[in-house]
């Protein structure tokens, strides 16, 4: 494969910190998450433990909530049966299934500090194990709660991007462009995006890193949706290439997004990447917006990705 035209003259990043070697897939999965595989590393991390229930989903944190008390209260009434059910004022059966139903209930009421009343400790030994196991609540509750606060509190991005990138008329010339749009209802505020076009460097044998020029870079209010765009003009790394130049170098555009997030006054981030596969050429993206009779725009934001056929005036 020849090496691509125009780049002697560019100034390159010799690493992104992705790494210089060069591989067929990309470097950044679409949901903006490396495609890098760690090994040598133990199955459990202690150190890792509050960041996988931070960001861990939803269901799967609730229900590993709901096994956490399922087991304790098991264990606990593992321990009460142990010391034996004679040890409780309590009105239920005498069967194998009712004292173990009422050493769980027991436990769970204790756990919560609920205390219903209907069964109660007879003796020192399960007094101690109960006020043992009410402490252990207070702190476990405790822990559950903060983990919900921190999982509630933390800004996550929601920004919808293209399926495709477009390479399409643009002033006279062409340009890649790309469009997003944020899917929930907070207001961003100063929107940066960062654009790194790389690429196998045949030469050298390994990856180039170039960021692209933007026709705009930052936009300070984000209410509908922005197309960034990439003029490909003469001092364009991507002036002279075709379709399939971008394929033959595994070119990949990484993308990142910066917003401040004026709801919980932080900072927020979201990657995404379009490699050569995803560039679609001679296209341009469908209009979201439209301007109702009262003035108001309305925007469908499940034409995000839409596209039609570009026509040159």
């Amino acid at each position: 494969m020849a090496p691509l035209p125009n780049l002697s003259r560019l100034r390159f990043t010799d690493d992104l910190g992705l790494g210089t070697r060069s591989g067929p897939g990309r470097s950044v999965n679409k949901d903006g998450t490396f495609n890098v595989r760690r090994l040598g590393v133990p199955a459990f991390r202690s150190y890792e433990l509050y960041h996988n229930l931070i960001t861990m989903g939803g269901f799967r944190f609730l229900g590993l909530l709901f096994l956490g008390f399922l087991i304790t209260n098991a264990l606990f009434a593992a321990v009460y049966a142990g010391i034996g059910m004679d040890q409780f004022v309590r009105t239920g059966g005498n069967s194998p299934l009712d004292r173990g139903l009422d050493a769980f209930f027991f436990s769970a009421q204790t756990l919560t500090t609920v205390g219903y009343g209907h069964i109660s400790p007879n003796s020192h030994l399960v007094s101690a194990v109960a006020a043992l196991e009410s402490l252990l609540g207070l702190l476990s509750f405790a822990l559950a709660t903060g983990l919900l606060y921190g999982r509630f509190s933390r800004p996550h991005a929601q920004m919808c991007f293209s399926r495709n990138g477009l390479v399409a008329p643009f002033r006279g010339s062409t340009a890649f462009m790309f469009r997003f749009v944020n899917r929930r209802s907070n207001q961003l505020i100063e929107v940066e995006a960062t654009v790194v076009f790389t690429f196998l460097d045949v030469e050298s044998g390994s990856r180039r890193f170039v960021t692209l020029a933007l026709e705009r870079s930052k936009i300070n209010l984000f209410p509908t949706s922005w197309t960034v765009v990439h003029p490909i003009d003469e001092a364009s790394p991507l002036f002279g290439l075709k379709d399939e130049d971008l394929r033959k170098a595994q070119a990949e555009f990484i993308v990142l997004i910066k917003a401040f997030d004026d709801t919980f006054a932080q900072s927020i981030y979201q990657r995404t990447s379009y490699t050569a596969d995803e560039v679609l050429w001679g296209l341009r993206f469908k209009p979201m917006s439209t301007l109702r009779a009262d003035g108001t725009m309305e925007m469908d934001v499940d034409l995000v990705g839409a596209t039609e056929e570009a026509v040159e005036p």
